[in-house]
């Protein structure tokens, strides 16, 4: 089979470096993520026709922050490699060839508008304006030599610059993210323009280099497959399947942190509708509820979470070893955002929370198989699709792992549960009734620790809040709130303040993404 043409992109820790990588398959050209320390026999041996360098938290000038030689873009030039330097990476590009960055009083946050000075090459399409994304403190304050800028904002002289004759670009704006309408417009003159790429990449293609690779590492080994009855384990447990066949074991773990109904719904899925050979439930909530008692802390839930998961699944290995023989392997329906938010992409990424498929304990006797590192929500909704699992998977909304723990906001209580378990049944059921369910990208409520006073059949009341959060997205790297209708909410509100023993007041949460999360912890 020919070598797909490949764009790299070195990660520098940014937020949004897997979803540049996504963007371009979008496009069907094959992209692969490297750290920004692979060397240069590393990025030959990839034969890219372009590199992108990613976006990152820091500024290029402080001690320690992750770097690259003129050494690199000396190969590159060499070989007619074109680079794209993306926010952090137009930094670097001043930086190391000799250019000024410093950090300037004005910041620039969120949507900009732009003045194109250029519009061939990279800005090629675009209009004289155009609205951006941009995320920085830093600037650049003088070009490297040979450097022209070809756009800029009020507050951002420098918003992209190009040098056509070294075949390097950058912009300090952020391209990949759908808050830059023409932003695929740029990646398009950059990906098939400038690197004259083809569009020769399939999801189809991933499927069967997914199934080669669990293959050979798998060999004939078992796999214990970690499921929620969500889109994203259902789709790895089913690639590992085509893969081993019945070498896995799934395993559904009822944390007592479920949705209503949720664990006899995702049982008779798995055995009806997927067929899948080995699938148990594992009961384990007392387990969880006890450790999480008392645990206010976000980040602490997370973690007890994510190492109860591991154990009780650990343990479900070596019961499953009496009968079937030893399991070497723990499935996971790891994606993208997972790694991203937690930090561990590259050694330069932040850290936003810790997701608990993500946050390994220090010894584990079974190795992580996690198939679906590298793709995005919709992506793996694409890869459900081809693999023939029922719509009703694919279109489910995303859970979190640590369940309805991260949806009461504080320490975990058998009330609390019940608060959010009734409040989000309705709410969900009432969406579906509306026709919106597969309209929203994911919609929810949270338990609030704010008690209010209220009025009750002429009498005072001191109950409790439930906050209603829902999205759009296409990735969850972005989101913007749902402007759903008026009516609709206010039948969900008056449903839970009527039928959820202990609420009186329900509110609504307008925040996009950034700057808030779509969980609120």
């Amino acid at each position: 089979m020919k070598q797909p043409d490949t764009i790299l992109v070195m990660d520098f820790g940014g937020q949004y470096t897997q979803l540049i990588a996504r963007r371009i398959r979008e496009l069907a050209v094959y992209s692969e993520i490297v750290p920004y320390t692979a060397n240069l026999s590393d990025i030959q041996a990839f034969n890219p026709k372009g590199i992108i360098l990613s976006g990152g938290p820091r500024s290029v000038y402080e001690a320690a922050s992750p770097t690259i030689s003129e050494e690199f873009f000396s190969f590159c030039i060499e070989h007619s490699i074109p680079v794209l330097g993306i926010c952090y990476g137009l930094q670097l590009i001043g930086q190391v060839l000799g250019g000024k960055i410093t950090t300037y009083p004005k910041k620039e946050y969120g949507k900009i508008g732009i003045k194109v000075l250029n519009q061939e090459g990279l800005l090629e399409g675009l209009d004289a304006t155009e609205v951006v994304w941009m995320s920085h403190g830093d600037q650049v304050t003088e070009l490297p030599e040979n450097f022209e800028i070809i756009a800029s904002s009020e507050t951002c002289p420098v918003a992209a610059i190009q040098n056509k004759t070294d075949q390097i670009y950058a912009v300090q704006f952020h391209i990949e993210v759908n808050h830059t309408p023409n932003g695929m417009q740029i990646l398009r003159n950059f990906v098939f323009g400038i690197c004259k790429c083809a569009p020769n990449w399939k999801m189809a293609s991933f499927i069967n280099e997914t199934i080669s690779k669990i293959r050979n590492r798998v060999q004939n080994e078992r796999v214990i497959m970690a499921v929620s009855g969500g889109v994203d384990s259902t789709v790895a447990a089913k690639l590992i399947e085509k893969a081993i066949g019945d070498h896995i074991f799934c395993v559904f773990v009822d944390n007592g942190l479920m949705r209503k109904n949720e664990v006899t719904e995702v049982k008779q899925n798995f055995e009806k509708l997927l067929k899948l050979k080995h699938f148990s439930v594992a009961d384990a909530s007392n387990l969880f509820l006890s450790r999480l008692k008392g645990i206010a802390d976000p980040e602490e839930k997370r973690k007890i979470i994510a190492n109860t998961f591991f154990e009780v699944f650990e343990a479900k290995a070596e019961e499953l070893k009496g009968q079937y023989g030893i399991i070497k392997f723990l499935g996971q329906g790891t994606i993208a955002p997972d790694r991203i938010e937690s930090g561990v992409t590259s050694g330069a990424s932040a850290k936003i929370k810790s997701h608990h498929n993500v946050t390994l304990p220090e010894k584990m006797n079974l190795e992580v198989l996690e198939p679906l590192a590298l793709l995005y929500k919709d992506e793996v909704r694409k890869v459900g699709k081809e693999l023939g699992i029922p719509e009703d998977f694919i279109q489910r909304h995303p859970f979190p792992g640590p369940s309805l723990a991260i949806r009461i906001i504080g320490d975990v209580t058998e009330e609390k549960l019940r608060i959010a378990r009734e409040s989000d049944a309705i709410l969900i059921e009432e969406i579906k009734k509306a026709g919106i369910y597969n309209k929203v990208w994911q919609a929810f409520t949270v338990y609030l620790p704010i008690k209010s006073v209220g009025v009750m059949g002429d009498a005072r009341t001191y109950q409790n809040m439930v906050l209603i959060r829902m999205i759009e997205s296409q990735d969850a790297m972005t989101a913007n709130f749902a402007k759903v209708d008026w009516d609709l909410l206010e039948r969900i509100a008056s449903r839970i303040i009527n039928e959820v023993p202990g609420v009186n007041r329900v509110v609504y949460d307008v925040s996009n993404k950034p700057p808030a999360t779509v969980e609120l912890e």
